[in-house]
């Protein structure tokens, strides 16, 4: 499995900003947006253009326009803080959801809501924030796998080794770009040294370090 871990000095300030405790929802929101921006770009280097003829003020040139059809799917709740961010940059996808909650017991994850648009034949991008597990990642992988999907790539802000491996080792040729490769998890599963629980920090529902 292609692993690239963002490495880019402004990348590295605005995720020590993500990380603090002292980063208030509003702030942690556009940090979100902005990291993501840089997540975009690089999950999208390599996709297909075409020719697109224009007229500049001054003359005609063949310009340069993506040929790919493209779908990004958020892993809820926490992967909605990334999605205005795609959107902005790349305004013709189409949007799917796929609901997933983690069981604060079991670390595993359940599938509640799922709607997603045709997604064979595209460039699907899935946003989440956090690849601890990566249990939820797999099952949405999976899921978008059997909708006919082909080129899936998993976009996430923090990424853990345990979960990095475990997507390795089910999807092989599934491209993981991450703006962080942090330590481990620690007992409870979470990610160490982390940032809590995104959904949480992002939409200010909770306080515990933990969550």
């Amino acid at each position: 499995m292609p692993l690239t871990v963002l490495q880019h000095p402004v990348v590295d300030h605005w995720m020590t900003r993500l990380r603090d405790k002292r980063t208030d929802p509003a702030q942690f929101r556009v940090i979100c947006k902005r990291l993501t921006a840089f997540l975009v770009m690089e999950a999208t280097r390599d996709l297909p253009v075409e020719t697109d003829p224009i007229e500049t003020p001054l003359e005609a040139i063949e310009g340069r326009a993506l040929g790919a059809d493209i779908v990004v799917v958020p892993i809820l709740r926490a992967g909605l803080g990334m999605l205005e961010a795609v959107t902005d940059i790349l305004p013709h996808v189409s949007v799917g959801y796929v609901g997933l909650e983690r069981d604060h017991t079991t670390a595993q994850a359940r599938t509640y809501y799922c709607k997603l648009p045709p997604v064979a034949g595209s460039t699907v991008l899935v946003v989440d924030p956090m690849l601890a597990t990566g249990g939820s990642a797999e099952m949405a992988v999976d899921l978008l796998y059997r909708e006919g999907a082909r080129d899936v790539r998993l976009l996430a802000m923090v990424a853990a080794p345990e979960g990095v491996k475990r997507l390795q080792t089910k999807f092989p040729e599934l491209p993981v770009f991450t703006a962080a490769l942090d330590r481990q998890l620690n007992a409870l599963k979470y990610i160490v040294p982390g940032l809590g629980d995104f959904g949480d920090r992002l939409y200010g529902t909770g306080s515990s370090a933990h969550e």
